[in-house]
């Protein structure tokens, strides 16, 4: 039954969900409506509150501002996808991706991994997961044992789902800070929560070590039970191979010393031997806290230019990879301009309000409701860093006035943050790229894995 019922969901969302630019574009148009609605009343007459919400759109915080953010994201996918291409890496994931023996048993592992390394960084956990979902999926056609691609890559996308509670959440990092967090929503309301809300009282607590490994158990076995048994081996067309050097471009050196140094891997050496050896530094000085984007794309840039054996084949992998960033460079931008304008016209402030004064000011119906406005603003403001700087005042000012643990509303906010993603396709396009789905093929199964992690979250947010 839940085989069926998964597939008939998914073919719900593949029959009636827009491609994820044209999201984009329909979700710049209904921010852009509402917030001239919502800074009209404020406006004085000689100013046009649709020129207002223009230039928030375009603003600093606008439009062009998560260029570097979306550099990062582009680094993360081509870095990861040239090394998983390189020999040594291909076989390990080769000889991972032919342990399963069953198509759910090799759904459940993919997101169990993808749910593991999201948890140590969420930018690991989504390249681990878009890479396992394509090998397993390979893995088991040798096999002949067919596992719907849709619903591998879903998988892959679980550690989207649950990494805020791990160690590179946005909103618990950032409020531990003390002089974040007073930056943040200013001095008197941090002064009230004590300075700073230490991962002591977020990360660190039993609330999320039950929800978060609660996630870990129910998210891979959703996911698995909605696995048909038997499944044919044909169907949807292979994804895009893993990047081979090029031999046109191998051929096409001038003379002895270029063909050396371009084959040579004593030139790559050159470059990867001082990355790894600050990683080393870095992360022996700082442990697992140097985990970081900015860490990660190094570590897989050293990595991929040590274990590839030549610059020339490096970047032959890379060019192959770089084909996937065009949707992360097309919608970046769109996405910034949402945040632009619901941050400077209050739209997601107002509705992180509402909710609040619908919960009643108790300890558990606030951070219920503080959890579902989380989720809501989120479709619009896919970015935990930004969703806590809007949503971050509200929640601390809120278990100010009720009296209720600041670091519980911190983590309601950070579960409602990454529980839409799974109908978010913002974070999901270098997993596309990657996999060769689209995202109306997976977020049917993706939405049935929120709606039971969904549940699992607002049960602990309730009794915990």
């Amino acid at each position: 039954m839940l085989p069926r019922l998964g597939a008939r969901i998914a073919a719900l969302f593949r029959a009636t969900a827009p491609d994820p630019f044209v999201l984009a574009i329909l979700l710049t148009a209904a921010t852009y409506l509402a917030s001239v609605w919502m800074v009209s009343s404020g406006k004085t007459p000689n100013e046009s509150p649709w020129r207002a919400v223009l230039n928030m759109w375009q603003g600093p915080e606008g439009f062009w501002s998560l260029l570097g953010f979306g550099m990062q994201m582009c680094l993360i996918l081509v870095t990861g996808h040239a090394l998983a291409a390189s020999p040594p890496v291909a076989r390990l994931l080769r000889a991972v991706s032919a342990a399963p023996r069953s198509p759910r048993g090799a759904v459940a592992m993919v997101s169990a991994m993808a749910i593991g390394f999201g948890l140590l960084n969420w930018g690991l956990g989504l390249i681990v997961g878009a890479i396992l979902a394509r090998d397993v999926r390979r893995a088991m056609r040798d096999k002949g044992l067919g596992v719907p691609g849709p619903l591998l890559a879903a998988a892959g996308y679980t550690g989207m789902m649950t990494w805020h509670g791990g160690l590179s959440g946005s909103a618990p990092l950032d409020a531990s800070d003390g002089a974040a967090l007073a930056a943040r929503v200013g001095p008197e309301l941090a002064a009230a929560v004590g300075g700073s809300v230490p991962l002591s009282q977020t990360t660190w607590t039993a609330l999320n070590a039950v929800t978060t490994l609660g996630l870990w158990v129910i998210v891979p076995a959703a996911l698995a039970a909605l696995c048909p048994r038997h499944t044919p081996a044909a169907g949807a067309p292979e994804p895009q191979e893993a990047a081979r050097a090029d031999p046109a471009r191998e051929a096409s050196s001038p003379g002895v010393v270029p063909a050396f140094l371009e084959q040579s891997s004593l030139v790559s050496w050159l470059i990867a031997a001082p990355m790894l050896a600050w990683l080393a530094l870095e992360f022996g000085s700082r442990g697992l806290g140097a985990l970081s984007l900015n860490t990660a794309n190094l570590l897989f840039l050293a990595l991929g230019l040590a274990l590839h054996g030549s610059p020339l084949r490096y970047a032959g992998a890379i060019e192959e990879a770089a084909r996937g960033c065009a949707g992360i460079v097309l919608q970046f931008p769109l996405y910034a301009g949402i945040i632009g304008m619901m941050r400077g016209s209050g739209l997601a402030a107002s509705i992180s309000e509402w909710f609040v004064r619908a919960s009643g000011g108790g300890e558990a119906g606030l951070s219920v409701m503080m959890f579902f406005s989380a989720g809501l603003v989120n479709m619009f403001v896919p970015s935990g860093g930004g969703q806590w700087a809007v949503q971050g005042p509200i929640a601390l000012g809120a278990a100010v006035e009720a009296g209720a643990p600041a670091g519980k509303l911190v983590m309601a906010v950070a579960y409602g943050d990454q529980v839409t993603n799974m109908l978010q396709p913002f974070w999901a396009l270098p997993l596309l790229a990657l996999t060769g789905e689209r995202a109306r093929d997976i977020v049917g199964y993706t939405a049935l894995a929120m709606v039971a992690g969904g549940a699992w979250i607002v049960l602990c947010l309730a009794i915990l």
